[in-house]
């Protein structure tokens, strides 16, 4: 078996076994805790240009489900403790490293992801190599920076979802949105339009939406001013949610700002408060960033992270507009964060805002 290395921005090295595409990668390495959901993790646009490590250490057991797949594989590396050659479940098609190989994602296994997720926590989200030559230094690292994130996810060209006739109908903007957002929309019974990231407030409006969903995405939100501005635009014309990445780009055009955290969010266990009551959420996240609440102009703080203190959610009564910086899960169970798009439809139904 091949022998791979990880270099880190601070020096460190770790060696272990090549999996997946072999021509090697940089990115900025990042850590998720899910103990599973491994296929939605790779194939969520929202890790462009990252090396992620899973801190499970058994992963590639369930094989790969394409119909578990979300969007565009763009990740820029994979670490793992250990993957599994031979996966077990009916429903799978093919081998993780499969899918490695077949979508150009180099990766590395057998090293110490404990003592990696160790390093991240106490010096932070850091620039990192995967090579295979023991003599690669970490000099090329300091140049390295994601640009053109959303451009490099996003659609290319508009296309609908759902029945044509559908009662409502919902134009969501793409900056690396996810299968389920889509699914969960038509689930409640709206046609989707789904347009560009770069499409103005003018095209947007021209499809004559009853609701504007801005999509989850990749990179930093501050990159963002063509959106921003569109969206700016957009305020309060249509009941709008934010999620993800538009979550931030929507305080942002609301005069916030946004913060980078030491090393994210990420993973399927961050557990939420909803201020307006009592109820805590276990919640799905993935981003490097975070709204400053206070900052932003007619919002009002609702959700909050229980572990870091940090805006998850913030409500902008006067313009009928929401968002999320939580995934909301799809299914519609008890003790989930579905209730967000339950909610949005509402708002669309109602052409105003909804508690």
């Amino acid at each position: 078996m091949k022998k791979a290395y990880l270099l880190l921005e601070n020096g460190k090295r770790f060696e272990g076994v090549a999996i997946g595409a072999t021509e090697g990668a940089i990115g900025e390495l990042v850590f998720t805790t899910g103990v599973c959901g491994y296929i939605e993790t790779l194939t969520d646009p929202a890790y462009y240009g990252q090396i992620v490590m899973q801190t499970f250490p058994l992963i590639g057991n369930y094989g790969m489900i394409p119909s578990d797949v979300q969007g565009k594989c763009a990740l820029a590396g994979y670490v793992v403790r250990d993957i599994c050659d031979e996966p077990s479940n009916f429903r799978a098609e093919t081998p993780l490293e499969e899918f490695l190989r077949a979508n150009g994602i180099p990766g590395i296994a057998g090293i110490d992801t404990r003592a990696l997720t160790q390093i991240i926590r106490e010096e932070g989200v850091m620039r990192a190599k995967i090579c295979y030559d023991e003599k690669e230094t970490a000099d090329s690292l300091k140049a390295f920076k994601i640009e053109d994130a959303v451009q490099a996810v996003t659609t290319d060209h508009i296309y609908k979802v759902g029945e044509e006739n559908a009662a409502y109908k919902v134009t969501l903007v793409d900056y690396g949105t996810q299968k389920y957002v889509i699914d969960a929309l038509t689930e409640r019974g709206c046609a989707v339009t789904v347009v560009p990231a770069n499409t103005s407030a003018d095209e947007i409006m021209g499809t004559k939406p009853d609701g504007i969903l801005l999509s989850n995405g990749p990179g930093n939100p501050a990159d963002c001013a063509q959106y921003v501005a569109e969206i700016g635009r957009l305020f309060g014309q249509v009941p709008m949610l934010g999620i993800g990445l538009g979550h931030q780009l929507m305080a942002l055009a609301r005069g916030g700002r946004t913060v980078a955290l030491k090393y994210g969010h990420r993973g399927s266990n961050q557990p939420v408060r909803d201020l307006t009551g009592t109820r805590t959420y276990m919640s799905e996240q993935n981003h490097g960033y975070a709204v400053v609440a206070e900052s932003v102009l007619d919002g009002r703080e609702r959700l909050k992270n229980l572990n870091d203190g940090t805006c998850e959610g913030i409500d902008y009564p006067k313009a009928k507009a929401f968002s999320v910086q939580v995934y909301p899960t799809y299914a519609r169970t008890a003790n989930n964060t579905s209730f967000v798009f339950d909610r949005f439809v509402k708002m669309v139904k109602e052409k105003g805002y909804a508690d």
